[in-house]
């Protein structure tokens, strides 16, 4: 009776701690953690202390001028450019070293060096017209040319995000059309040798 019962605990803790294991095994292929539901809104305005940057390394007093809709394409290259990153330590996992076309240093160097380097312009810029503009003001002068150079540095700004953007949507598009064609060539070398 005691052997019974011994052999009954064992399997029902078995039987859970097993139950368990799936479960979040299954949770993890999915995506998602046991127990932690965090909802977040994507209409919700951004704020600088809740974004986190995958790749990008940015100076939030940059970014803290910048309007909402270039802080969320800001987020987006940031999240493009890990996917980017990701498959290059894919290959390199596979002892592929993946070439540097000119193209990926052009797009890294505009990343890495460029951007940073417009987005603290452009804080200075805007530092420049608030400091102005509240002189002026003090003089009660109207003045509209700090205003034109506001707009035309975020014009500037937003181009310049947009080409970046851009670039990297067609190297991601052109290496995902390389790595189909690799297969295509395998699956014909595969069916030529049948």
């Amino acid at each position: 009776m005691i052997t019974l019962l011994g052999m009954i605990v064992i399997t029902t803790v078995t039987v859970l701690y097993l139950g368990r294991k799936g479960w979040h095994a299954l949770h993890k292929i999915v995506g998602i953690t046991p127990g932690v539901l965090i909802y977040q809104n994507p209409n919700q305005p951004l704020s600088l202390a809740t974004i986190t940057w995958q790749q990008l390394t940015l100076n939030t007093q940059h970014l803290s001028v910048l309007p909402e809709r270039q802080l969320r394409q800001l987020q987006r290259i940031d999240k493009k450019l890990a996917t980017y990153h990701n498959d290059q330590q894919s290959l390199e996992l596979q002892k592929i070293t993946p070439v540097l076309s000119e193209e990926q240093f052009l797009l890294q160097k505009l990343l890495y060096t460029r951007l940073p380097e417009m987005l603290a312009s452009h804080n200075r810029l805007l530092g420049f017209n608030n400091r102005l503009l509240n002189v002026k003001n003090n003089t009660n002068s109207g003045f509209t040319t700090e205003n034109v150079k506001h707009t035309e540095a975020s014009q500037l700004l937003q181009e310049a995000l947009d080409t970046i953007e851009g670039r990297l949507d067609r190297l991601l598009e052109k290496l995902e059309t390389q790595s189909l064609e690799e297969l295509r060539v395998m699956k014909n070398y595969l069916n030529s040798h049948n």
